[in-house]
């Protein structure tokens, strides 16, 4: 690369857009980002009004055009989706230049593939952006983090899940009525399976398990479970009990560590703790928390979304390839997009041996002894109670609900088969995880 540096881009919507003005007003910004040029940008439609003006020359609907061009040094991938994302990216690549991408659909399933072609052609390819917006995770992770034993990471990494359980906590508002304002309001998509059904943060900590921990995991693999049939009434349960409900992603270190690494992945809504520091992350924000030896807890929050938060991600990865670049002409040191993959070999466990809180609700008859015979069954399964409370006894019915202490998934499963078929009891209403 020479004094200028010639930025490619694949993808002028939300985030796109806010690459291509930070591009382009370098002024009391750093000052490498006066050395980056935007020389190409693919589109899908030349006619489109949009919030950034480019010229007209330098853009083109065919976004091969752009990974071919002699003059792009950079291809920034922000168009999302799995094809022709990861096509490009890997033709990008094979054409000796560096990427910068926001996909993270792409990189969980594909990471591996793509790390090895940019190894084999000494290129980078960097993902801030594709976990947690603007907030700075996957460098800390691979760097600043890097002498540490990683045993656990867990977050809050889905902003329009957050902001829906922050305002039905904080409002008592149905779930439905909260994803109709997001959706009005542009924080969830119209059709909004990919954040609430947990996709989306399946995606991101998959990710953020490779570089935790040094290999590749399988994202089809990982447990997810959304919030769309979360019930207002357990966040409001789960309120009175002193926690609030988060999507919670999960990725963990197993006992005893081996080889290949043991590691437990989970996506599912969970109670946590008012005094925990994921407690207090509302709206839609997001928080990564990561726990480590020696370091202990560190937590990064921030934006998770949105066109300036995203960009900013992705304007600094492209400054990271600029400036190590510059510093390092003619050396063939790399540091490229989970590297270590090639050195650990990383396995999910069976869903059976997850081990973690639970949080349960059941319908029964508003009888004497229910509470006595759902608490045997849960200590015939060797399942260790924290508290059963019962709410809304009346004729009709009573709930019950019951905080457990931490046990492996498939000594809850079976003690909440034995406990649906009590006759007392007629059904499980809910059931979610627990910090």
């Amino acid at each position: 690369m020479g004094s200028g540096i010639g930025i490619g881009l694949l993808g002028l919507g939300t985030v796109g857009g806010g690459v291509a003005s930070i591009l382009q007003s370098p002024s009391e910004r750093h000052p490498l980002v006066a050395d980056l040029k935007l020389v190409r940008v693919a589109v899908r439609d030349l006619n489109r009004p949009r919030s950034v003006e480019l010229p007209n020359e330098i853009l083109t609907t065919d976004p091969a055009v752009v990974v071919n061009d002699p003059a792009v040094d950079v291809v920034v991938e922000v168009i999302g989706g799995i094809e022709p994302a990861r096509s490009l990216i890997l033709q990008a690549i094979a054409a000796g230049k560096s990427v910068v991408t926001a996909n993270k659909a792409v990189i969980a399933r594909h990471g591996e593939e793509i790390a090895d072609a940019a190894t084999k052609a000494g290129v980078y390819v960097l993902i801030e952006a594709a976990v947690g917006g603007g907030i700075p995770i996957i460098e800390p992770l691979k760097q600043s983090l890097g002498g540490n034993r990683i045993n656990r990471v867990s977050g809050i990494i889905n902003g329009t899940t957050n902001y829906i359980l922050t305002r039905m906590a904080e409002e008592g508002a149905a779930y439905e009525s909260v994803l109709k304002d997001a959706q009005e309001l542009g924080y969830a998509e119209a059709d909004p399976a990919a954040d609430v059904d947990g996709l989306d943060a399946a995606d991101k900590i998959a990710i953020l398990a490779n570089l935790a921990f040094g290999g590749s995991v399988e994202r089809s693999a990982v447990p997810t479970a959304g919030i769309s049939q979360l019930q207002g009434r357990d966040v409001d349960y789960a309120k009175q009990l002193g926690y609030g409900v988060k999507l919670l992603a999960v990725a963990e270190r197993m006992k005893p560590s081996g080889e290949p690494l043991p590691l437990s992945l989970r996506v599912q809504p969970t109670l946590v703790p008012n005094d925990h520091p994921l407690a207090g992350v509302n709206g839609v924000n997001n928080a990564i928390l990561v726990e480590g030896d020696p370091i202990g807890r560190v937590m990064f929050y921030g934006p998770g979304a949105g066109a300036g938060p995203t960009a900013s991600a992705v304007v600094a990865d492209i400054l990271n390839i600029a400036g190590i670049s510059q510093a390092t002409q003619g050396d063939d040191r790399l540091d490229p997009l989970l590297a270590a993959s090639s050195w650990r070999r990383c396995v999910l466990v069976d869903r059976g041996e997850i081990r973690q809180r639970h949080y349960v609700r059941f319908h029964t008859q508003d009888a004497p002894g229910v509470i006595g015979r759902i608490g045997g069954c849960f200590g015939d399964g060797g399942v260790s109670i924290q508290s059963i409370v019962q709410f809304n006894a009346s004729k009709a019915g009573a709930e019950i609900v019951v905080i457990t202490h931490e046990v492996s998934q498939k000594k809850m499963d079976d003690a909440l088969q034995s406990i649906q078929a009590l006759p007392e009891v007629s059904g499980l209403a809910a059931h979610l995880g627990c910090l």
